[in-house]
Order: C-alpha cells, then structure tokens, then sequence
C-alpha cells in the first residue's frame, strides 16, 4: 500500500442534513428532557464539539455524563432514521464514481476522516451504497475527542499498523470541502484536494491553503489525477487545468 486518501462525509460525499438535524432533536430530548431550540451549525467540526455548543446555546451546564449520553442517543436516532436516508437526502455528483476510481489506483487504502461518529457514518455511506469503497476500521471520526489535524494522525496511524506500510505527508490526500478540512490536513502535513460543495466557496478554500479545489466530485478523471499528483515521492505541481494556491 503507498497512498492513503481519506474523505470527509457530510458535503463532500453525502447530504443527509434533515436526518441529522432531526437526530439531533431527538438526542437532545432524550437526554436533558427539553426540545432542542437552537442546532449550531457543522461546518467541519466533530460530533464531540457539537455537543456542547448545542447544549450550552440552549441553556444546558454542561456535565461530564452529557457527552457519552448524548452520542449514544445520538446514534440511537439516527440508526432509527437509517431508512430515510436515501429517501431524504442525496448523494453529492460524481461521489460514487470518484470513489471508484481512486480505489482503482494501486497500492491505495480509502478510509473516512468525519465529524460524524462512526456508527452513524457508516449508516451515511451504506445507504447510498458509498461503503464498498471504504475501509472503515482505519478512519477518524466525531466521538473521538483530537483535533481534527490530530485525528488524521490517528488514521494514518491505524492504516499503517493494519497494512504495514507508511502513511505519511508524502502520501496522504485528504478530500473534503470545509476550510477547517484544509487547515486539519495542512497542521498534520497532508495533501489538500478541496472540493466546494460545501458550505465553503471555492475562494475560501484557496485561502485556507488548499494544495488543489474542485467544483465538486463530478469529475472522476480530475480527482484521480490529483490524487495520483499529490502522492508521488516528489510531490511536483497539481496536473494542468488544477487550480492550486
């Protein structure tokens, strides 16, 4: 295995906002007996730290207890809601089809490196049947409580002792499309391709540093291409039409 190409789930490769907001809502009232009146925004950030804005911005203390509560009850509704997913959300364009065509690169390992916790990004990318191509015990995800530079360590850390091989700046791509993904892979030495998709515009993610943005996943031929750019041993200049700072 040579390269380690981790993706980011929500807006990037699934849109499933109205269950998790409703997950949310559910989890909420589960644990603190109140309806959830204000939901923060993602953005990025992991599940862990969603918490507890959520809770301090509608007038719960926060309590050691809250956090483990919260993400099992969080899990619990959204499990509840996993048929939904297809029907409510969508599939972010060419997000399959990139997905197939990185894991055609040889000596690749795909993995995941979410906000969300891992039960339920698992539920994200098997309804839309996104989870083939996804080797999910060496990923990074939203109950684990590291910075978000830190967690992509961690993943490259668990790709190198499955595999026996190592993960390293030289060869790790990470694909997501919030500015707080760019400044993760830059802090932890990792390659950038920014795809604005999200709620990031494509300005924002040149500034934050990224090594190259995309409009989207659409086209696969473009993301294999700078993936396959961003991990040789010289790490030489994004293919031509790329767009790099």
């Amino acid at each position: 295995m040579s390269r380690l190409v981790l993706w980011n789930v929500d807006l990037t490769l699934v849109d499933v906002s109205i269950v998790t907001r409703e997950a949310y809502a559910d989890a909420f009232r589960q644990v603190t007996g109140r309806p959830l009146v204000k939901l923060t925004q993602h953005n990025g950030r992991p599940d862990s730290e969603i918490v507890f804005e959520t809770l301090a911005i509608n007038g719960i203390v926060a309590e050691d207890a809250h956090l483990p509560r919260f993400l099992d009850a969080l899990a619990e509704a959204f499990a509840a809601r996993r048929k939904r997913l297809a029907k409510d959300g969508r599939m972010m364009p060419g997000a399959a089809e990139a997905l197939k065509a990185v894991g055609r690169l040889g000596g690749t390992v795909q993995s995941v490196l979410t906000g969300t916790i891992r039960s339920n990004a698992v539920h994200k990318l098997e309804a839309f049947k996104l989870d083939r191509y996804v080797d999910f015990e060496v990923g990074g995800y939203g109950e684990e409580v590291y910075p978000k530079a830190t967690l992509l360590q961690v993943a490259q850390g668990r790709a190198r002792q499955k595999h026996g091989a190592t993960f390293d700046g030289t060869n790790t791509v990470l694909i997501g499309d919030s500015a707080r993904d760019v400044q993760a892979a830059k802090i932890a030495g990792a390659s950038m391709i920014a795809v604005a998709s999200g709620r990031s515009l494509a300005a924002d993610l040149h500034e934050a540093g990224a090594d190259v943005v995309l409009p989207d996943l659409s086209n696969p031929s473009e993301v294999v291409a700078a993936v396959a750019s961003l991990t040789t041993p010289t790490r030489k200049a994004a293919p031509a039409g790329f767009s790099r700072e």
